[in-house]
């Protein structure tokens, strides 16, 4: 690999690395819901307060992708991503050093919970902004098209999923260091720690400048035309959106609770060391899903990488919950069979979802595309979170395995009939055909674009057609 390439490969990961400290800050929440759970017993903490604690931050999430969405489409990717490492790196230390009024707990629990929200705010924001920056980075000349999703995946997905791995390692090392009788210590500091990547990555994107596609082909200084977007991309957005809410709808509660699961199946009175030592166990299933998912996703394509990916999963969420009983009384056997439809999940729509979503829109609104589905996708998460929260009991435990593999079906085929396939440099591809079918209603083109490109970008455009002879027919 080239030096040119090497820098634009960096600046991919620029962009999405900070998707690092989604999988960190979501998955670390249930570590600390089983800490707090020990240190004040389930009777002492409010009701619901672990399922609150934890749908809190999906809540800021979407408020976040949401608001991003249109700041990425009208002010810059860089601004987005900017504001929401310093939302992140400001909030984990707030929520770390959560604190009631006089001492009182409910009054730290309450802070932790609102800090949360803030939190989620921060990482929704880095859908938008660093995974739709890391999706454009990633058509650039220098990188090599058999390539292109490849790089795309590990930056984003395998972010997040490293996220989960370190998140629930974390909590160990604390655990080994503190002890049993400094719980409170162990979770402040595990949250806590999660202001460390922000910071980096804060620091890594300081010098970054806008992606290509957004300089050529953005609409910051023009008006937006809803209408005839939604007309051009409604079904495909919608299928998006659809299968994204089923995949957080699975994803995040299995990953949340998967302390609490290997918790319950241990007794509930075992070590927590063996509890989250089994707990690293599982999340380090993600990480051979995603990166094996990465180099498969451009030979197959993400369509079908990710139908693949759903129907493998639905096997074996079939197979764990007709044979939950034998396998809880082998924990080995259980954390690998789990381990396995949790990489399942992640070779398919773990790592194909972004693609979609990021490269089957106009980069004009590929923000508010973006988070639209994304959004949806928290929804969820939101609702799989108290779906899910009744673990404790075998018909508890195998419910999430039986529903989240019927969905997983639902899914794949939703994929197959309601969205079309990607090809490299697919997004350049798209910007040609979406300015023509503008032009065809109407709209003057010629305000897209930032000011420095603007006299040039619809000649560079037309020179740069992948589908020219497509093009010249349409005119």
């Amino acid at each position: 690999m080239g030096k040119l390439a090497l820098s634009r490969v960096s600046l991919i990961f620029a962009c999405g690395t900070a998707l690092f400290s989604d999988g960190y800050a979501n998955n670390i929440i249930g570590a600390v819901n089983t800490i707090l759970t020990r240190i004040y017993g389930a009777d002492f903490l409010p009701k619901n307060y672990s399922q609150t604690l934890t749908s809190i931050g999906f809540a800021g999430t979407i408020v976040g992708m949401l608001t991003f969405g249109y700041l990425s489409d009208k002010f810059g990717r860089k601004f987005g991503m900017m504001a929401a490492t310093a939302i992140v790196f400001v909030f984990s230390a707030l929520s770390a050093a959560s604190k009631g009024a006089d001492g009182n707990t409910h009054g730290m629990l309450a802070m932790l919970i609102a800090m949360r929200f803030f939190l989620g705010i921060g990482i929704g924001a880095e859908y938008p902004c660093g995974s739709v920056a890391a999706s454009e980075q990633s058509e650039e000349e220098e990188i090599a098209k058999n390539a292109q999703h490849r790089w795309f995946a590990l930056a984003t997905n395998s972010m997040i999923d490293f996220g989960f791995v370190v998140s629930a390692f974390t909590p160990l090392v604390c655990l080994w260091i503190f002890g049993e009788s400094h719980l409170r210590a162990v979770w402040r500091v595990s949250v806590g720690l999660g202001l460390i990547p922000a910071a980096g990555v804060f620091l890594w994107r300081l010098r970054m400048e806008e992606p290509t596609r957004y300089k050529k082909d953005s609409m910051k200084h023009a008006k937006i035309p809803y209408w005839l977007i939604i007309k051009r991309y409604w079904v495909g957005l919608a299928a998006l959106s659809l299968t994204w809410f089923i995949y957080d709808f699975i994803t995040y509660p299995f990953g949340i609770y998967s302390s609490t699961i290997v918790s319950n199946i241990t007794g509930g009175s075992t070590a927590l060391t063996v509890v989250f030592g089994w707990s690293v166990v599982i999340n380090l299933f993600y990480m051979p899903g995603t990166i094996g998912g990465a180099f498969v996703v451009d030979y197959l394509g993400p369509k079908y990488t990710m139908i693949t990916g759903l129907l493998l999963q639905a096997i074996i969420g079939f197979i764990m919950s007709g044979a939950y009983g034998p396998l809880t009384k082998h924990i080995g056997a259980f954390a690998v069979v789990y381990g396995i439809f949790l990489s399942f999940g992640e070779l398919g729509p773990g790592n194909c979802l972004g693609l979609l979503a990021g490269k089957s829109g106009p980069t004009a609104v590929r923000g508010q595309y973006y988070a639209t589905a994304a959004a949806i996708g928290k929804v969820g998460a939101f609702v799989g979170t108290w779906a899910f929260g009744g673990a404790g009991t075998t018909k508890g435990n195998t419910g999430p395995f039986w529903v989240g593999s019927g969905l997983a079906v639902v899914s794949a085929l939703t994929t197959y009939f309601f969205i079309r396939p990607l090809s490299h440099d697919g997004m350049a591809a798209e910007d040609i055909e979406f300015r023509e079918y503008l032009r065809a209603h109407g709209y003057d083109t010629s305000q897209m674009g930032l000011e420095d490109v603007n006299s040039f970008s619809e000649a560079v455009v037309e020179k740069e057609s992948p589908v020219d002879e497509k093009v010249q027919e349409t005119v």
